[in-house]
């Protein structure tokens, strides 16, 4: 095996993904203490201490005690090189989200054990389900009251359309909280309060018809072990390959807070989950092990240093290796350039990068030339597929305070939408800007950062859209036609696309009733 394919094969990449408030920023710290990269877990909204999460790092997630903006951090794990991407989480989050998921080989997926499956997950999953992406589940809270175990596999199975497989099983939970038992080893893994922020050794008990299991459960035993039978005979078992075609979960039980459970998650991903996989570009496939470098933008972040203006564009690689100071061809633009000063995340700390290899994610600095979907060669001409636009689900008209600053407005909001903050829409019959997003939060982090970065303040007002959709039209004529009838609903989205904004949905079944030649899309590629 070469150097490169053994590196290749070390390598981890999942995104994890949950509603808010279930517990995901709290396991991505205590992913990180596993692996290492930090000594101390701060956990979000810590009262007690003034420790902040490590992966929270705008002014206003500090504020909030939120993830914002979707963060990358790699650690080493057993051998293995994790890239860990963390999403936003709260009520609101962006379109980030959805396309951090098209970067990843497999995803996390949290729940809380006394909610079951929310809203945001049915979604998230809706976007993993595009490219069947393997899930591990992790249901998080068992040192509070919980739903009965076996009617959340049910819950999972049922609304998110997956098979359920438990790996670990709870044994109490909130204050009769007593640990977790490995259904296919046998073991149990024994729970002790107080130990969040810290690694510490687990206790084990091996097999479960022992006087030291009978012992540890007390009165619980017999109760546990008809309840056992019943899974086993009721559950489905494990099988790598339903996992990694992504019509099966392994589901683990635990608690992020109190640092139980999180290892055995870790341990799923570096034994289970896939090595960085082919990926398909328009004009062929591309495989991890090629020696020639390729990789493609999934996201623009602006600021992660507040002492400079510069925008970081997040790069997938796909193939090949990334070697300090290398030329690439920026492949949209049609120019070679040198990449000397490339990043690597540990959350806000960024390091200089001397190499890094299919599956890694890498920051390149962006002055502006980069978008979202960009491809990078070695020289070949290759567009990777599959990084979308998503129609947003919420508008507002902009109104600013100061009328002298719309220059800085345009561009302003031209840059958030680049990095996919938000997405701009300008009506081609009035001089109005329209934002859209996926969540109303997303509309306060543009007015902050238009505030904070372009000096410019500005106010929303409410709007008669319900959603956009992109125009596509191989009949040059009957377009033309649909441009005048439709005049009064069409717009130009920041990258210069037709859109149409239907003004509710009734507008737009009848529209598209109308325009059979016409294809109103929901989403848009990034080309």
């Amino acid at each position: 095996m070469t150097n490169q394919a053994a590196e290749v094969a070390k390598r981890r990449t999942f995104a994890i993904i949950s509603h808010p408030d279930a517990g995901k920023t709290t396991i991505t710290e205590k992913l990180l203490l596993m692996g290492k990269a930090i000594a101390i877990a701060g956990t979000v909204k810590s009262r007690k201490s003034d420790r902040h999460a490590t992966s929270d790092w705008m002014e206003m997630e500090k504020q909030r005690g939120i993830s914002i903006t979707t963060s990358v951090m790699q650690f080493p794990y057993r051998d293995h090189m994790i890239n860990l991407l963390d999403t936003p989480g709260h009520e609101d989050f962006s379109e980030d989200t959805y396309r951090t998921l098209t970067a990843v080989d497999s995803a996390l997926m949290v729940l809380d054990g006394g909610k079951g499956v929310e809203p945001r997950t049915i979604a998230l999953m809706d976007v993993c389900r595009l490219r069947d992406t393997p899930i591990i589940s992790f249901i998080n809270k068992l040192d509070r009251d919980i739903r009965d175990p076996i009617e959340l596999l049910d819950e999972i199975e049922a609304v998110l359309k997956i098979k359920a497989a438990p790996i670990t099983w709870p044994i109490g939970c909130y204050r009769d909280f007593k640990g977790v038992y490995h259904l296919a080893d046998d073991y149990i893994i024994v729970y002790t309060a107080g130990h969040g922020h810290e690694r510490t050794d687990v206790k084990i008990i091996e097999k479960l018809d022992s006087d030291e299991a009978r012992a540890h459960l007390g009165d619980e035993y017999k109760r546990f072990v008809d309840q056992l039978e019943l899974v086993q005979g009721a559950c489905h078992t494990f099988n790598q390959q339903e996992f990694l075609d992504g019509q099966l979960t392994p589901v683990f039980f635990g608690t992020a807070l109190g640092n139980f459970g999180v290892d055995h998650v870790l341990d799923a991903v570096v034994n289970w989950a896939p090595k960085p996989l082919a990926r398909v570009a328009n004009e062929r496939t591309v495989e991890p092990n090629e020696e020639k470098f390729s990789g493609f933008v999934f996201k623009i972040q602006a600021n992660m240093d507040p002492k400079h203006r510069d925008r970081i564009a997040f790069m997938r690689i796909c193939s090949g290796r990334y070697d300090k100071g290398m030329k690439m061809r920026h492949v949209r633009l049609g120019k070679e350039v040198r990449i000397g000063d490339a990043l690597t995340f540990f959350s806000s700390e960024r390091e200089q990068l001397e190499e890094a290899y299919a599956g890694d994610i890498i920051g390149l600095h962006n002055h502006g030339t980069i978008q979202i979907g960009d491809t990078f060669t070695e020289g070949e001409n290759l567009g990777f597929t599959g990084i979308p636009h998503f129609a947003p689900e919420l508008f507002r008209r902009v109104r600013l305070k100061d009328p002298l600053k719309s220059k800085q407005l345009r561009q302003g909001l031209q840059q958030l939408a680049e990095e996919g903050a938000t997405q701009v829409f300008f009506p081609t019959r009035s001089n109005d800007i329209i934002l859209g997003a996926v969540g109303v939060l997303q509309f306060d982090v543009v007015a902050s950062r238009l505030k904070e970065e372009y000096k410019v303040e500005c106010a929303y007002e409410p709007i008669t859209v319900w959603s956009a959709r992109w125009i596509e039209c191989s009949d040059k004529k009957k377009l033309e036609e649909f441009q005048i009838k439709a005049v009064e609903n069409l717009a130009v989205d920041g990258g210069g696309h037709l859109t149409y904004l239907a003004p509710t949905r009734v507008n737009l079944a009848l529209m598209e009733e109308r325009w059979p030649d016409v294809k109103f899309r929901a989403t848009r590629e990034h080309h």
